[in-house]
């Protein structure tokens, strides 16, 4: 393995600590609670790309997944991953797949790491909704209530805030020669 590839490995897994970190700060509602995960998320993928950062996020939901308490709350185990909130840490995966092609295809300016974030919070709204339709037994419109609706506004304000620190950061690592150019 390439010394490289290793600091790049290295990087993945500090930022699944960081997403576990950082899925740690809630905001309790009803069903679903206001994490930082999203914004932990949009920081790997804009600073590491495609192939790291949906590496970190990969890494952190199998360290969820087998019991280590990185969920919120300090939780973990497949009952987490099956219960109400499951949809969502699912949906972190396709979610970085799709923000981090998206950042390959257009650059990693700060315009296109908003557009980039804001669809990647879409994808994770998307597959947690439907989720929860299905996991509870909700209509859709209850879903949309308690599995959308109250993420919006500060989704949105998540995405912009990890777009705009993430890509600070990777063009100061970048510049640092701290991040090779081949983390796309």
């Amino acid at each position: 393995m390439s010394n490289t590839k290793l600091k790049m490995w290295i990087l993945s897994a500090l930022f699944a600590a960081i997403i576990g970190i950082f899925a740690q700060i809630t905001i309790p509602l009803p069903l679903i609670p206001i994490t930082g995960q999203t914004f932990a998320i949009g920081l790997a993928v804009t600073i590491l790309g495609l192939r790291y950062g949906t590496l970190s996020v990969f890494i952190y939901i199998l360290l969820g997944a087998i019991g280590i308490p990185v969920f919120s709350a300090m939780s973990g185990g497949l009952g987490i991953v099956a219960g109400p909130t499951g949809g969502y840490i699912i949906g972190f995966l396709p979610a970085a797949i799709v923000m981090g092609i998206y950042l390959n295809k257009f650059g990693f300016t700060k315009g296109q790491a908003i557009v980039s974030n804001l669809l990647g919070m879409a994808v994770t709204l998307l597959f947690g909704t439907i989720w929860l339709k299905y996991g509870t037994g909700l209509t859709w419109n209850a879903a949309f209530m308690a599995g959308t609706y109250p993420f919006l506004i500060v989704g949105v304000i998540k995405a912009v805030a990890a777009a705009l620190a993430g890509v600070l950061v990777r063009d100061r690592l970048l510049n640092a020669r701290l991040l090779p150019a081949i983390s796309n």
